[in-house]
């Protein structure tokens, strides 16, 4: 199985230097990964090293505890898609969801996909599946299906559970086709990752990526 194409190759801590983004942009274009997944500071670099390139750029909203205000998540959306990022990973409000707060929830996703895809971009929703119920679970994906995503993703990797083969499973029974679902969380090795794949995830955030690929050419 050629696992690189579902690849999304991450680097989001807080300590990254240009430097890592530069070596991050060589290996996808090298091993042929989907995109990099890179801090919102360094979307512009990373558009600039991968131009030409099939590899698409990536960042994150929100990051990583999704509690910023609907306002905030705009403002770095837009300086994300001015900056050249093809891809929008934005964490949720959590806060609001452990609030019960849905209608909050599906109004915010829907403001921000829209502004999104205006932009030419895509969104990919981040749920935090590690810290929610089933039901929670079953809940986003009925409520941010309607907005048209185009990805519902498990996890930021920075909480406490990040993907699991049950949470994946459990987004593909309640998503329709159109909806891709990447799995992003403490992948490390290439047999969890193939089992994501067949779970039904289309795409997967891995930091371990060189390793991943180098235990599936094994």
């Amino acid at each position: 199985m050629n696992i690189a194409p579902y690849i999304d190759h991450t680097i989001l801590k807080p300590t990254t230097t240009a430097g890592d983004i530069t070596q991050l942009c060589a290996e996808a274009i090298a091993y042929g990964f989907a995109a990099v997944c890179v801090p919102p500071p360094y979307v512009q670099l990373a558009a600039q090293q991968l131009q030409g390139t099939p590899v698409r750029v990536a960042t994150v909203i929100g990051f990583p505890f999704g509690y910023s205000t609907l306002t905030a998540k705009i403002a770095e959306a837009t300086q994300a898609i001015a900056d050249g990022a093809h891809e929008l990973d934005v964490v949720h409000n959590l806060t609001a969801l452990k609030n019960g707060a849905w209608t909050y929830l599906a109004e915010e996703i829907a403001v921000l996909t829209n502004l999104i895809h205006t932009g030419g971009a895509q969104i990919k929703v981040i749920i935090e599946s590690g810290i929610l119920t089933d039901e929670e679970i079953t809940r986003c994906c009925e409520i941010y299906a309607p907005c048209n995503i185009d990805f519902l993703k498990t996890s930021t990797g920075y909480a406490e559970v990040g993907a699991t083969l049950h949470a994946v499973q459990l987004m593909r029974q309640h998503l329709s086709a159109n909806i891709a679902i990447k799995a992003s969380g403490g992948i490390r090795n290439f047999a969890f990752a193939r089992q994501l794949v067949a779970a039904g995830a289309t795409r997967l955030g891995c930091s371990a990526s060189l390793q991943i690929v180098k235990e599936s050419n094994e």
